[in-house]
């Protein structure tokens, strides 16, 4: 796969937008009675839900958090403002590596990259994104995954309910959530493969609930952009269908939620920008990307690949290269693969 895309399918937010492994976090203190009513516990699990859903929105909250994959270890801090009319302030900092910060109101996001004097302005594309996580549509998630109620235990300090996510079907993987008991906040998220071990994990390893912190001192840093060189990411929707596209797959859950198009880098130095659409399908929890790039037959080469929990399809179709992406097993992009046509707009 091109660097150019792989970029976009691993965009720095997304990445420190994932949190932690505590080696001491996790210590059950206690074990609650739970119902072995099926409809009870999907009714708890979909409150469940929908709390972490709008904790992720509508608390404040500052604190520290780490993504693990595999050998891979980035630390982050977020500071979460949510002011009464409905506006969101956040501002997120790497700890490791090259320093970045992103700061966002409501769905406009900077993103300062200090070296080059960089900032990027852009459109939150998802909201999916830790320490949200899971969609709106909570229900649409418990008809594709089998939820359980562990009991409570303890992460980065706070009591916590313990979800688990099974899936019905072998197109997806499983979950695990930790969630503020008081709040509903979502601290530790682990994906789990179908022999149950962890592929990846997220969790904080401080948190505060109930920040302090004023909005304006994000606020301000949005506003003070002197000395910065500030570019405007050119995503915009697209019809795929237009073109020519028809991605139907048959895969239960997956809903197509937006279609996008971004210029690419060029192929030689000089050239025009590449082009390349990406329809995004999601069942509530995880998501596929299906990338249509233009391109010489030399560009790259056909095959899989795979990184913790995500995997990678690159195939040929015309004078097109298709790459699927998601944190899905292979045999889910296959299905995915097997219904692309493609048909010249007249």
């Amino acid at each position: 796969m091109s660097n150019r895309l792989f970029a976009v399918s691993f965009p720095w937010r997304r990445l420190l937008l994932a949190a932690a492994f505590v080696s001491a976090a996790g210590v059950c203190v206690s074990a609650s009675a739970q119902s072995n009513d099926p409809l009870v516990v999907r009714r708890e699990a979909n409150a469940w839900l929908n709390r972490i859903h709008a904790a992720a929105e509508n608390e404040d909250y500052e604190g520290t958090f780490v993504f693990q994959r595999g050998g891979l270890i980035q630390s982050s801090r977020i500071v979460h403002v949510a002011e009464r009319h409905g506006d969101e302030y956040e501002r997120l900092e790497s700890l490791d590596g090259r320093p970045r910060t992103m700061l966002r109101h409501n769905d406009d996001v900077y993103t300062f990259i200090p070296e080059r004097k960089l900032c990027i302005v852009d459109q939150r594309q998802s909201k999916i994104t830790f320490p949200s996580l899971v969609g709106p549509d909570s229900s649409a998630v418990l008809d594709v995954y089998v939820p359980q109620l562990l009991g409570v235990e303890r992460v980065a300090g706070v009591d916590s309910q313990v979800i688990q996510l099974d899936p019905k079907d072998h197109y997806r993987f499983g979950y695990k959530l930790w969630a503020d008991m008081r709040t509903g906040l979502l601290l530790r998220a682990q994906t789990l493969g179908p022999d149950g071990h962890v592929l990846e994990q997220i969790a904080f390893s401080q948190i505060k609930i109930g920040s302090d912190t004023d909005h304006n001192s994000i606020a301000a840093g949005i506003r003070n952009l002197a000395g910065w060189q500030v570019i405007h990411g050119a995503t915009s929707a697209v019809d795929m269908n237009a073109q020519g596209w028809t991605i139907k797959p048959d895969v239960a859950g997956f809903k197509e939620i937006r279609q996008l198009r971004r210029p690419m880098a060029p192929f030689a130095s000089g050239g025009a920008p590449v082009e390349v659409d990406q329809a995004v399908f999601s069942d509530g929890l995880t998501a596929i990307s299906v990338f249509v790039e233009p391109g010489e037959k030399g560009a790259r080469k056909e095959g899989f690949g795979s990184n913790g929990a995500t995997h990678i399809m690159i195939t040929r179709m015309g004078n097109f290269w298709i790459t699927l992406l998601g944190e899905v097993p292979l045999d889910t992009l296959r299905e995915f693969a097997a219904t692309i046509k493609y048909q010249e707009p007249k």
